[in-house]
């Protein structure tokens, strides 16, 4: 083939082409270590500002933002008689043909309660109202995070020993279904992959697998191929096959001697071709790039410290904008924003009467925030607050949200060189 003349691009033009998948290119582990080499977010003011005063809710937003609430656990939803659940966690929205839309949201009930968790869903008007709420899953225990999957349904993961994904109708007009091909164990989120047909999944255990499951067939999740990953030390990442997914002698996570453990696999999505994950235990969110197979830190709160404007990352969600925002869990309980821009800054705190919890065992007691998540407008973000008034609540935020997507800083600049005829 002709030499292609000398090119300059930046990291994320790379990827974004596919240049970086093109095996015509053969190039090795060393050029990608320094390709794909970025800075961590740096710390910033954001594109919002910084937190006013608490409102009457007891929550610091930036300028032109506010919350009202939207269910508590244990009363009747507004508008409704459904008693809405205890200790709501992941959750996901999907829109309506009435121009409404459907907020779904898990249900943490812990062991102790064997089969009280489950998940709930209200729906809404196309003014915000909520008009009905409902079960759309019953008889499972920890339900933490999950997923919203391209073809509409919920995935709910179970956060136990051997705990499976459910798959969930947001409507709750199908039962939910089981899928143990992806695995039985600490189940925290999942993420879809539609380009590449493939599943994402993390666990929330201090040793966590990073797994990823490749349907059968797409988008049939009943019987596939999950494999576990071993980051490599130049940033690429092998997958291997889980030879026993049930795990009913060997952990997961134990199978693949070698495979890598994250500190507390918690919040995962996918957008654009990157797979978020957030690990709690060292205060990171990786990045996966799905067509290089490579990963790097986008965020490391550990590495700064104190200075870290939020800490112990958890659920994570990406706006339109393209903004990152991370729950906190738990501590001085809040939210923070990674922009596109590489900036990481403190987007809001909930603080105040009600938001604290009485003392007593540090698992019983610690407030959280979880299952931020915006509604298919891109104009109402909803999180809860896992352990506030006891129970748990869940939040609406609406203000000035950035809608256009904004471009990613660029990384550092990369030469490629004709190859050799």
């Amino acid at each position: 083939m002709d030499a292609l003349d000398p090119l300059t691009v930046d990291r994320r033009t790379l990827l974004r082409t596919g240049l970086a998948a093109a095996g015509t290119l053969a190039l090795g582990p060393a050029f990608w270590r320094e390709a794909l080499a970025a800075e961590p977010a740096r710390i910033g003011a954001g594109p919002y500002g910084p937190l006013g005063a608490a409102d009457t809710n007891g929550i610091r937003l930036p300028a032109g933002f506010r919350s009202r609430v939207i269910a508590r656990a244990g009363l009747p939803v507004p508008g409704t008689d459904y008693v809405w659940h205890l200790f709501p966690d992941g959750q996901a929205t999907y829109p309506t043909a009435d121009g409404g839309f459907i907020l779904v949201s898990n249900s943490e009930v812990p062991d102790a309660l064997p089969g009280e968790g489950g998940a709930s869903a209200i729906r809404f008007d196309r003014d915000g109202r909520s008009v009905d709420a409902y079960r759309i899953l019953s008889g499972t225990s920890n339900n933490c995070a999950g997923g919203r999957t391209p073809w509409g349904t919920w995935m709910s993961c179970e956060e136990t020993d051997r705990g499976l994904v459910w798959e969930c109708d947001p409507t709750g007009r199908a039962a939910a279904t089981a899928h143990p091909a992806m695995g039985a164990f600490e189940h925290e989120a999942i993420c879809v992959d539609p380009g590449g047909r493939r599943i994402y999944l993390s666990e929330d255990h201090r040793d966590s697998g990073f797994y990823r499951f490749t349907p059968t067939r797409y988008p049939d999740p009943s019987a596939g191929l999950l494999e576990i990953a071993t980051l490599n030390p130049d940033g690429v990442v092998t997958w291997t096959e889980v030879p026993d997914p049930s795990a009913r002698s060997v952990q997961c996570r134990e199978q693949v001697p070698g495979s890598t453990r994250f500190r507390r696999g918690e919040g995962i999505w996918f957008d654009s071709d990157v797979v978020y994950l957030a690990t709690t235990g060292d205060n990171t969110v990786w990045e996966y790039h799905v067509g290089t197979e490579t990963m790097e830190r986008l965020y490391h709160g550990a590495a700064l410290g104190d200075a870290a404007p939020f800490q112990k990352v958890d659920n994570v969600t990406v706006s339109s904008s393209g903004d990152l925002f991370a729950c906190e869990d738990p501590g001085d309980i809040g939210m923070g924003i990674i922009t596109p821009e590489r900036e990481a800054a403190r987007f809001m705190s909930v603080t105040g009467t009600g938001q604290r919890v009485p003392e007593g065992p540090p698992e019983d007691v610690q407030n959280e925030i979880t299952g931020v998540v915006f509604d298919p407008s891109g104009t109402r973000m909803f999180f809860s607050a896992q352990r506030s008034f006891t129970v748990g609540v869940i939040y609406e935020v609406t203000g000035p949200f950035r809608q256009d997507r904004v471009a990613p800083a660029a990384g550092p600049q990369l030469r490629l060189d004709a190859p050799e005829r």
